[in-house]
């Protein structure tokens, strides 16, 4: 095992990691509005994907999006489709008039307090796994994380029988950066939560992050195969 490859793949990926993109907007976006647990859920979601992006750089199919311009032109399409939804519904919920606070009041009148823990706790799960899926679908939509592992693992990995599992250490440290990186800015954005729990506030993030998102998708759709 080669430590200074290892040290080498660290700091390109910390720079990957910190630099600003979609996965630090989401993050930004979801802990103000939908609370810490669910930016963790954002984050689970980031490194499942890594991983689906490594396995599949290892098992060569991942070099269609190089090879293939309609691949690469298919999966385009669909991340930069799919982070300008993530936009527009974050522009809408800016410009939407918001009754969810006086709906969960006239629920909490309506239903006894078990119900109501019961209600709270559905609407928990479904909050998480969405937001699970959200930073799934935003890093295994987007061809730039193939890109990123195709570029890196022949730099990084040593010829020999250890390949595979070699590569998934550095995904695993990839990761690994991911995680400690953003749950620093989760703990970071969960102490501002009581001022941004102001409905202008919030109308305000939701605005900034759907703009920005929209243009990331329009980035992400300029993309050119390399």
């Amino acid at each position: 095992m080669d430590y200074i490859q290892i040290v080498g793949f660290s700091l390109v990926a910390l720079l990957l990691v910190v630099s600003p993109g979609p996965n630090g907007l989401l993050i930004a976006k979801t802990v103000p509005t939908s609370g810490r647990q669910a930016g963790f859920s954002n984050v689970m979601g980031f490194l499942t994907a890594f991983y689906l992006h490594g396995a599949l750089s290892i098992l060569g199919i991942s070099a269609l999006l190089t090879k293939s311009s309609e691949a690469f032109f298919i999966v385009k399409v669909i991340g930069a489709c799919y982070l300008s939804w993530i936009g527009i519904k974050s522009l809408m919920g800016a410009f939407s008039r918001s009754n969810t606070s006086s709906e969960l009041e006239k629920k909490g009148r309506e239903v006894s307090n078990s119900d109501s823990g019961q209600l709270e706790n559905k609407h928990t799960g479904k909050r998480l796994k969405k937001s699970f899926f959200e930073g799934f679908l935003t890093n295994a939509l987007n061809p730039k994380v193939s890109m990123f592992y195709l570029a890196a693992f022949p730099q990084f990995i040593p010829s020999g029988e250890y390949v595979i599992a070699y590569a998934f250490l550095l995904v695993t440290i990839h990761s690994a950066i991911n995680l400690l990186w953003f749950s620093s800015v989760i703990m970071l954005l969960s102490r501002i939560t009581v001022v941004s729990k102001s409905e202008s506030i919030q109308r305000i993030l939701k605005g900034i992050t759907g703009t920005v998102f929209i243009a990331f998708g329009v980035k992400l759709l300029a993309l050119e195969q390399k």
